[in-house]
């Protein structure tokens, strides 16, 4: 995040190096900067100066460089030229081999060091105008306009201290708010990039997406830029001004973007470069007017064992600019509707798959579900897209980044310790055969049956789908990940460092189970990750397995619940989905807890039950111990009880 004084993209300091011909003055300009007086003895170069940042007017430090030939070499030159933000040439008005000396030797030696289209600003400075009164510009318009590099010349006194302060805020200036990145002299007006970039800044700002800066919309401008809103008269003032400039810059008394561009040119043709350049870098941009990468791309740890989700400010504001576009209210967003809300974003992030990842309607256009589980989805698969995604669309909360709309999870061993998550976002791992079933449990999350789901294009179908389930009241992100095991079988880490963990095995294939049952004993049996065995085309004949153990012998065996039988080949049941997350929700609980959570009747408890009805009075031992294990059945019930009451408080 940028620092307190520092804007997005602005230097952290201005280095300022002063060339031109020994006796011209550069060292007395410096020395009567830091005196505030003429010196009566001046040594041939001045030592470098530091002036600190709370002296200076732009808050930003500021070293000052002195260079003679008396003293140093070519070689230090140039090492001087390449460390320069700002080069200073001074000549002396009276001395007119000195002002030959700029396009004889000066000018082109930067330019050997830096390059014919170099971005280092030049000012020409004329030092003791109080000898002369015949003024140097007119001699030096041809050079400004053949050097396209110098920003503007200035003529001073050291010995009256006659523009002093100003050759050096002019040489901050230059620094710290180029005219090149925005402005075409010649042409006069903005520069593509320039336009570009303040047409984003105008839409972000257009909150309610008619095309025009309402007064509202435009003190909320102010107040974000500059601090302060404009007083109404101010305000109306400006309105006016381009009014009287310019067709169509104002409609409805509304500030178009036509208005808004002409404002900032008529800023920059006044030499009040300083005000779009403080727009620009408070929307983010450098001074090559790209998007900083710390604008974009703010500091954010997330440790391995957890992860990163979006907050309430996250949602919000995605909630703020879903409605600004969707210009129906219909609750969805069509092609076009999706094409201007990213317009201000470099490329579309999108591609067809996402509209199978996420809810949308009969015409595959995202809800405001979808939308709000995509970027759900993306933040916790590649956060650092979801950063400059939000900086893209303009995002602002507080803190003036990104990072107040997201929020980092604890560490999943605390979850299981706890008995509980605290995360809204969970993750199960989808693991089977191919062709039992998991591409369509995965659409079927989404709501799709077999029937809608042949209208879609294959290639466009995702190893993701994310969707919201409802458990005890409350909304939480199920993600389903369809894992894609190796040739061996084999998983990664990735892929067993799931909330959940659900097999999915096709029950008229008898060769399906066995790979599933292997894959378990292999990475799951021995953790406390949560699994859940999901028989598959459930409406279809079911047959045996080629297998030790039979589908529910097998989860009897490993103490997990029955295996749950699904198909979507109709109308698609929420029901497994709910035990997915349930099971998610509550790590670490056995499997009685998690039985009598999901409302399962337990085969293995009525047996249990059974054979202890059926055993002799007379043991009185044993029926002790049977009186204990229920007691502690009991005790987990009311445990699991309290556990969920916590959670609705």
């Amino acid at each position: 995040m940028a620092g307190a004084n520092v804007a997005f993209g602005q230097k952290r300091d201005v280095r300022i190096l002063l060339l031109g011909e020994d006796g011209v003055g550069k060292t007395s300009l410096i020395l009567s900067l830091v005196s505030e007086e003429f010196p009566e003895e001046v040594p041939a170069r001045a030592e470098e100066i530091t002036i600190p940042a709370d002296v200076t007017p732009e808050k930003v430090p500021t070293h000052i460089v002195d260079f003679s030939f008396s003293e140093q070499t070519e070689e230090t030159l140039f090492e001087e030229i390449l460390r320069a933000n700002v080069i200073c040439i001074v000549y002396a008005i009276d001395f007119q081999e000195s002002i030959d000396r700029i396009t004889g030797y000066w000018l082109p030696a930067v330019r050997q060091c830096l390059g014919d289209d170099h971005k280092t600003p030049v000012i020409l400075v004329g030092n003791k105008s109080d000898v002369q009164e015949n003024t140097s510009m007119e001699q030096l318009l041809p050079v400004m306009n053949q050097y396209q590099e110098v920003e503007t010349c200035i003529e001073c006194s050291a010995k009256n201290l006659k523009n002093i302060s100003e050759v050096f805020y002019y040489a901050q200036k230059a620094v710290l708010h180029p005219t090149a990145p925005l402005y075409v002299p010649e042409e006069k007006e903005l520069t593509a990039a320039c336009q570009r970039a303040l047409t984003r800044v105008f839409k972000i700002c257009d909150q309610d997406n008619d095309g025009r800066l309402n007064d509202a919309e435009i003190n909320q401008f102010q107040r974000r830029c500059f601090n302060a809103p404009l007083q109404a008269q101010a305000l109306e003032d400006v309105k006016e001004v381009v009014r009287k400039n310019t067709t169509e810059g104002v409609i409805d008394d509304g500030l178009t973007l036509k208005g808004f561009l002409f404002l900032h040119t008529l800023f920059i043709q006044r030499g009040r470069h300083e005000t779009t350049w403080t727009v620009l870098r408070k929307f983010g941009y450098n001074d090559n007017l790209d998007l900083s990468k710390d604008y974009l791309f703010p500091l954010l740890k997330v440790p391995a064992a957890c992860t990163a989700e979006l907050t309430h400010q996250g949602h919000h504001f995605l909630q703020t600019i879903l409605e600004k576009y969707d210009e129906d209210k219909d609750g969805h967003l069509s092609p076009t509707e999706l094409g201007n809300l990213f317009s201000t974003c470099p490329i579309m992030p999108w591609g067809p798959d996402v509209n199978n990842a996420v809810a949308t309607n009969a015409q595959g256009w995202i809800s405001y579900c979808g939308f709000h589980a995509q970027w759900t989805l993306t933040t916790l698969l590649d956060l650092p897209r979801t950063m400059e995604y939000l900086a893209y669309l303009g995002y602002v909360h507080a803190d003036d980044n990104q990072l107040s709309a997201l929020n980092v999870t604890r560490e999943r061993h605390i979850d299981m310790e706890k008995k509980q998550t605290s995360r809204n976002v969970l993750q199960c791992s989808v693991i089977g055969l191919k062709g039992s079933g998991k591409t369509s449990f995965l659409q079927a999350h989404l709501g799709r049956n077999l029937q809608y789901q042949a209208t879609l294009e294959k290639e466009h179908l995702p190893l993701y789908t994310i969707n919201t389930v409802s458990v005890y009241g409350q909304d939480r992100y199920l993600v389903l990940h369809e894992v894609e095991t190796g040739p061996d079988g084999s998983l990664s880490q990735a892929d067993v460092a799931c909330d959940v963990a659900c097999f999915m095995y096709d029950v008229c294939n008898p060769k399906s189970f066995e790979y599933c049952s292997r894959v378990f004993k292999e990475y799951f049996s021995e953790l406390d990750v949560p699994c859940l065995f999901v028989a598959g085309k459930a409406d279809r004949q079911e047959v045996r397995q080629d297998d030790a153990l039979q589908p529910a012998d097998f989860c009897s065996e490993f103490r997990l619940l029955p295996p749950q039988y699904f198909s979507c080949a109709d109308t698609v049941s929420k029901d497994v989905y709910i035990k997915l997350l349930t099971m998610a929700a509550f790590p670490g609980l056995k499997r009685l807890v998690h039985a009598m959570v999901l409302k399962e009747p337990e085969s293995w408890l009525s047996d249990v039950q059974s054979n202890l009805r059926q055993m002799q009075v007379q043991d009185r031992t044993l029926w002790i111990k049977a009186g204990l294990g229920l007691a502690v059945a009991a005790a987990c019930s009311y445990m699991m009880y309290k556990t969920v009451k916590k959670m609705h408080r």
